[in-house]
């Protein structure tokens, strides 16, 4: 026996799909139904009611003629009268006793008994009944059983009820989710806001807001975002539209996943067409049965009949007759029920028909939301095909509503106002707030980092002066940016950033430094090269094209205030556009990250270029480029391959060169032209694979920097003396044993690194050092130190950087000299 639960738990199945069954299958069903509860009735008629009734037939010399059951002109069979058959030599005296205790006799007389009427009876039901008679309940049930598990096939298919299902699931949860609701409410919201605001006219307006309208073409110097995809906030006036509906955190949670489930499905589905095919499958196959049925069924309608004739084989012997008339009583009833169940199959069959003109009629499997992205403003819908496509139209035929609220969910416009929504609840002003610190140049500053977008609440921060953005997938910049009167630095790390009209003048007019990280050209948003107020760009990333030949970057000739520009890529050629830069730049940075720099003669026409940093572009030799600018101050070629520095004399026609950063290479040996670069002030040679200095290397008289550190030097050459200048000398990491007493006449020295050397013992001339503030012996073989430390007067534990059993080897009065007024502990650097 089935439980009520068991059974009640099946018609739970229906209404799980049912947003999926247009009305021809929900009227196929019901058909089907019908038709099943036809089969049942006349399969229950059979087995109570379905008998035959035979009589031999006593004029075997007539024509046998069966009368028509279903006609009123019928004569009843029992006309004609016979004598019963009775032996002949029974005595008369016999005969008249029988007949004179009983009344006459009526009708043929058979001379059969029961027995013999049954089993005449079972021989012609199946001799002389149509097969059809017999099984046409079986038939209709197994019909109709075929027919309904074809209507239900898709949605029990290995390779379609898991998409159906989660098809279904989803649909229902976006029908039901507040933010569904939220969304296409503010859009009516909006609207309303939009026809207020042009009967109102521009009183409502800020000040700083423009009003023009979209046919207006823009200015070039103010891009808006009209090709964006956030039409509904950057081509109306920014107004604060008031929330229809309260979203709390746990549905905003739950309609984020909704739309990470929507990707994620429409992904899977819309590569392929199968549930289409099986449905127009399962079509096909319902109408070639209706055909089947209808055509076999019309040929034995017919042969139904209430009167047969059966001539059962080698019975004469065993009844004496050959010949029976039978009736069916079932023949009636049933004519009617097969007539019925053709009536029903008829328009099952014109439903099947009208269901693959449907199919057929238009392409299912392309479906367009025009009218959801015209009724509403997410005008990002985007058109679905195939599978996906087609479910869509199965659903518009139960309510094109579901269609409309699921729409919302494809809309990357929706998803983002959600993602607004929910990060304005969570990064509140008070919490943003707890994130701004101090920069080491004492700015306030504040980073974001992944966020799903930029918080509402940073625009309330009106004191910040560097924003950094970082991994932010899109970052929205409104009116409201123009309340950060101190921002002047803003960095834009893989975060896409879209700004409005009034946002862009503001932007245009105040800010002085930009960082933009991107992975291609492309990233970089274009009112970046409209910024007129800029002074420092930071460009990181791939500025090359797929082809590899020519730089993506746009024009830069509106950046007319531009002074530094930093490039990190993997050029392989000076980007010809940054010579719109020429005529104001004054500092150009290129990394290019192991990339070879081949093609650098832009660089010649960057005449007022004060400063020149190459770093990390294979260069093997200084780039004759460079010679030609007569304003460069400050040359920096780090981490380069450059063996030879033979073209070092042609600096001299830099006069105004003072800094040159050759560290980092692969530097052998360096020329005695070196001297003839007078203006000379820094020179950086450290991490190379110099053995030797040449002693014109001392005679730069202005020289006050020195480094020469991660070298193979042996011998400090006592030239060294020449620079009276020298305040920073840094020869650690090398080979030096002996310190030449001509090193402490530079009397000027602030910074002496001596660390990681050979060196024994250090000359007690180092107290003439008076201006030391810095000293560094660290990783030597010395086993004292000389008590003239103490001479030192500038030098503090913190800047003394020496082993603590050789710093305890000083006098007394040395220790404590150095030891005075520190505030540091030693660390033991």
């Amino acid at each position: 026996m089935f439980t009520l639960t068991e059974v009640a738990s099946l018609n739970d199945i229906q209404p799980t799909y049912r947003i999926l069954k247009p009305w021809w299958d929900v009227f196929m069903d019901y058909l089907g139904a019908i038709m099943l509860m036809l089969a049942v009735f006349a399969g229950t008629m059979q087995l109570t009611r379905d008998q035959v009734l035979c009589l031999p037939y006593l004029e075997p010399e007539k024509e046998l003629v069966c009368p028509d059951a279903f006609s009123a002109k019928s004569s009843p069979v029992t006309t004609t009268a016979t004598a019963p058959f009775m032996p002949k030599d029974v005595p008369d005296e016999v005969l008249h006793s029988v007949y004179s205790n009983q009344p006459e006799p009526m009708g043929l007389r058979t001379n059969l008994d029961f027995q013999q009427y049954v089993f005449v009876n079972q021989m012609c039901y199946h001799m002389a009944l149509p097969w059809y008679s017999k099984y046409f309940p079986y038939l209709a049930l197994i019909h109709t059983i075929v027919l309904m598990v074809s209507s239900n096939f898709w949605f029990k298919y290995p390779k379609t009820s898991s998409k159906i299902e989660h098809f279904v699931s989803i649909l229902g949860r976006c029908f039901e989710s507040p933010w569904t609701t939220k969304a296409l409410s503010e859009t009516a919201c909006e609207d309303s806001e939009e026809n207020k605001q042009r009967f109102t006219g521009a009183a409502t307006v800020p000040k700083n807001v423009s009003t023009g309208s979209e046919e207006e073409s823009p200015s070039v110097s103010t891009p808006m975002l009209q090709n964006s995809e956030l039409r509904f906030s950057a081509e109306r006036p920014v107004t604060d539209v008031p929330s229809v509906t309260i979203l709390d955190k746990k549905d905003g949670e739950q309609a984020k996943a909704l739309f990470e489930k929507v990707r994620k499905f429409r992904a899977h589905v819309e590569d392929s067409d199968f549930i289409y095919k099986l449905y127009v499958a399962q079509t096909i196959i319902k109408t070639v049965k209706f055909i089947l049925i209808l055509c076999y069924t019309s040929t034995f309608v017919a042969a139904i009949s209430f009167c047969h004739v059966c001539t059962p084989p080698n019975l004469k012997e065993l009844t004496g007759y050959a010949k029976f008339q039978c009736t069916h009583n079932m023949a009636f009833m049933l004519k009617k029920i097969l007539i019925s169940y053709m009536a029903v199959i008829c328009i099952y069959g014109l439903v099947c028909i009208y269901t693959l003109f449907w199919l057929f009629r238009r392409p299912l499997k392309e479906y367009s939301f025009e009218k959801v992205r015209e009724e509403s403003s997410f005008s990002d819908i985007p058109d679905v095909k195939n599978d996906f496509a087609f479910l869509l139209h199965m659903v518009d035929q139960y309510d094109q509503l579901y269609s409309k609220r699921f729409g919302v969910f494809l809309s990357e416009v929706s998803e983002n106002k959600l993602r607004e929504i929910s990060l304005n609840h969570e990064w509140t002003f008070e919490k943003l707030r707890q994130h701004v610190s101090r920069n080491a140049q004492d700015k306030l500053e504040l980073h974001l980092f992944m966020l799903s977008g930029l918080p509402s609440a940073v625009f309330d921060l009106t004191d910040l002066e560097i924003l950094k953005l970082e991994l932010i997938p899109e970052v929205r910049i409104t009116a409201k940016i123009s309340q950060m009167t101190s921002l002047q630095e803003l960095h834009f790390y893989h975060s896409p950033a879209k700004v409005e009209q009034t946002a862009f003048s503001f932007l245009r007019d105040r800010l002085h430094c930009l960082h933009v990280k991107f992975t291609d050209v492309a990233e970089i948003p274009p009112w970046v090269y409209l910024l007129k107020s800029l002074k420092s760009l930071y460009l990181i990333g791939s500025l090359n094209s797929e082809n590899n030949k020519m730089i993506g970057l746009e024009s830069m000739r509106e950046l007319r205030q531009l002074k530094t520009l930093h490039l990190k890529s993997n050029l392989t050629k000076i980007p010809t556009n940054i010579t719109d830069l020429s005529p104001h730049l004054l500092k150009l940075v290129v990394h290019n990250d192991g990339t070879k720099l081949l093609v650098l003669n832009s660089l010649k026409k960057m005449m007022n270029l004060a400063e020149l940093e190459l770093h990390n572009c294979e260069l093997e030799r200084i780039p004759h480029a460079i010679f030609s600018l007569t304003n460069l101050q400050e040359l920096d070629l780090k981490s380069n391959i450059i063996r030879t520095v033979e073209e070092v004399i042609s600096f001299q026609h830099l006069k105004r060169l003072t800094c040159l950063k050759l560290w980092h290479n692969k530097i052998i040996t360096l020329p005695v032209s070196i001297s003839q670069v007078k203006s000379l002030e820094s020179l950086y040679l450290s991490h190379n694979k110099l053995d030797s200095l040449p002693t014109s290397l001392f005679s730069l008289p202005k020289l006050r920097y020195l480094d020469l550190s991660n070298n193979s030097i042996a011998v400090i050459p006592p030239e060294v003396g020449f620079l009276q200048n020298l305040q920073h000398f840094a020869i650690t990491s090398n080979k030096v044993e002996i310190l030449p007493k001509q090193l402490f006449r530079c009397v000027k020295l602030r910074t002496l690194c001596l660390g990681h050397n050979c060196i024994s013992s250090i000359p007690e001339r180092i107290g003439q050092l008076t201006q030391l503030l810095h000293l560094e012996l660290k990783g030597n073989c010395l086993d004292h130190l000389p008590g003239q430390l103490a001479q030192c007067q500038l030098l503090r534990r913190s800047g003394f950087s020496v082993e603590d059993h050789l710093f305890d080897t000083l006098p007394q009065e040395a220790k404590e000299s150095i030891s005075q007024e520190s505030n540091i502990s030693f660390t033991g650097v």
